[in-house]
């Protein structure tokens, strides 16, 4: 199996040099979405003015409406960096994803109404009392100002009709007033925005986001005078403004940048968007199992491994979860008994130790690659920024890099690789909550901003 492995390593490993030419045109692409509308990288303004002070204080609900969960919260922001938080989760069927927008949006409704019943009951908010809201959607919107936004397309899965192309804080404002919910939209932002500002809320350190889970994405503070595509508004030049990249999207289409390997290639072509997120298809979590499933897959037709074995539960697509790859790396037993168990129990085959040994060996692959092309977009940021002398903190957060074994290591040692001995100078730390504080915050810093009458048409 040895000469296998050498075959996906090479197709795997990406050196120094080449991550360095990704971060390049990783640059240029992110000038290119603040300097026009409509690029591949759109880096959207948000209308987030600025850093918060820290002393923001009040009661705000949150709502993020996330790939798997609805999850409702009630933030009570008490200033110095701190705050409380009380939430629920509602889980989102497959089939809720996919049905019509108008019921997608009800459902947000009701869930967010039986939560403000239960905090009335309990006495923790007084009724008749109506709380401003932060909305959280994670997908990429065009927005014109802060409680407006409309959904460019989809991601993650998300397929329901009736929405793209529309405002989704208008159909959000109608299913809180059919269902009497107590709540005001103040600020639509994504969950990187909301984690970029709690962040910076309790390490002022902080000066990047990033979400590496099912998704991938980051945002950051940019200046006025350097967000072309803005400069009609009339904001002052000297104001900053946090810009959601959807960096998801770089080398989409063209496919000139990025090491793409045929299972890359299989997945894009074989989702529902094919040609888009291009990035995010690398390194995401809701594709890695997927990219090793591919790999194993062909092993079994050329008949490497499994030999006179059923495998017809491991050819089905997506059947092989990224968490499996988290487990097999971080397997402590000499005999990887966690591997044996994945295989048996999920795919009722058995394996060898070397099988084991060559699966881990794999996962590890495309797991070390996935690092190392997150750490090219920290890199590009950290490059147009300028951040590299004086470093900066990066606020991470998502399920790969708080779950997957050595995944922030790996980052650390792609930025040490692109930049040298001064990447150490850029570290990466656990984010606060975007989706409930962050959230939060954004509406109190909006509702602050608007009070002092400050761009109250942005």
């Amino acid at each position: 199996m040895a000469d296998h492995l050498r075959r996906f390593e090479t197709m795997f490993t990406m050196t120094p040099q080449r991550m360095r030419m990704i971060v390049e045109a990783f640059k240029d692409s992110l000038e290119l979405g603040l300097s026009k509308s409509g690029q591949v990288v759109p880096m959207i303004p948000t209308y987030v003015f600025g850093w918060p002070s820290g002393e923001e204080t009040g009661e705000f609900l949150a709502v993020d409406l996330g790939g798997t969960n609805l999850r409702v919260c009630l933030v009570k922001l008490n200033g110095g960096g701190k705050f409380e938080i009380t939430q629920a989760k509602y889980r989102l069927t497959e089939e809720q994803k996919q049905e019509d927008g108008e019921k997608l949006f009800d459902f947000c409704g009701k869930c967010l109404k039986a939560f403000t019943d239960s905090i009335v009951e309990s006495g923790e908010l007084s009724k008749d009392r109506i709380l401003p809201l932060g909305f959280t959607f994670s997908y990429p919107c065009s927005q014109e100002k802060i409680d407006h936004g409309t959904l460019i397309r989809w991601t993650k899965g998300f397929g329901a009709p009736n929405t793209e192309g529309r405002d989704v804080v208008e159909m959000f404002r109608n299913s809180l007033s059919q269902h009497d919910v107590p709540a005001e939209v103040v600020a639509l932002t994504c969950d990187t925005t909301g984690t970029l500002i709690a962040s910076h809320y309790v390490n002022p350190d902080t000066k990047i986001a990033c979400i590496f889970g099912t998704g991938c994405n980051a945002a950051y503070m940019e200046r006025v005078r350097d967000i072309p595509k803005i400069a009609h508004l009339g904001i002052d030049p000297e104001a900053e403004m946090a810009i959601n990249c959807e960096w998801g999207a770089f080398d989409s289409f063209e496919h000139e940048h990025l090491p793409r390997t045929k299972y890359d290639i299989t997945i894009d072509e074989t989702s529902n968007k094919p040609g888009e997120q291009a990035f995010e298809k690398l390194i995401s979590g809701r594709y890695l199992g997927e990219i090793l499933r591919l790999i194993i897959c062909e092993l079994i037709d050329e008949g490497v491994v499994f030999l006179g074995q059923n495998t017809y539960k491991i050819e089905i697509p997506y059947s092989f979860d990224t968490a499996f790859l988290s487990l097999m790396e971080s397997d402590p037993t000499d005999e990887l008994l966690m591997v044996i168990g994945i295989f048996s129990h999920f795919f009722a085959l058995e394996t060898t130790l070397a099988e084991r040994q060559f699966f881990r060996a794999l996962a590890r692959l495309v797991g070390r690659r996935a690092a190392r092309l997150s750490a090219c977009g920290i890199a590009a940021i950290v490059s147009k920024m300028g951040y590299l002398e004086e470093g900066c903190s990066v606020g991470a957060d998502g399920s790969l890099y708080n779950k997957y074994p050595g995944f922030a290591d790996r980052i650390h040692e792609g930025l040490q690789d692109i930049f040298g001995e001064k990447g150490r100078n850029i570290v990466t730390h656990h984010a606060e909550d975007g989706s409930g504080i962050g959230s939060a915050i954004v509406a109190a810093m909006t509702k602050l901003r608007k009070d002092q009458g400050l761009y109250s048409n942005l």
